[in-house]
């Protein structure tokens, strides 16, 4: 299993600057995609959720956030 960060963790990445901005663009987003996602990764299916949100995270902006609170952990 990979190494999964804890809820403090998450909390930490979540109040980052970097996250702030990613999840102002999650909440821009289509909000179906979203739902359907999050309701995948609740059954455990990280891999379909992450197909479901392919398209926002693929973007350069996606990106670079997710660099930035990567190098956060």
């Amino acid at each position: 299993m990979p190494n999964v960060p804890n809820m403090s963790e998450i909390w930490k990445l979540a109040q980052s600057p970097a996250g702030q901005q990613l999840l102002a663009m999650l909440q821009n987003t289509d909000q179906s995609a979203l739902d359907n996602a999050a309701k995948q990764a609740s059954t455990g299916n990280m891999e379909a959720a992450k197909n479901s949100l392919s398209a926002l995270l693929s973007s350069p902006e996606v990106q670079a956030l997710l660099k930035q609170m990567e190098g956060s952990l």
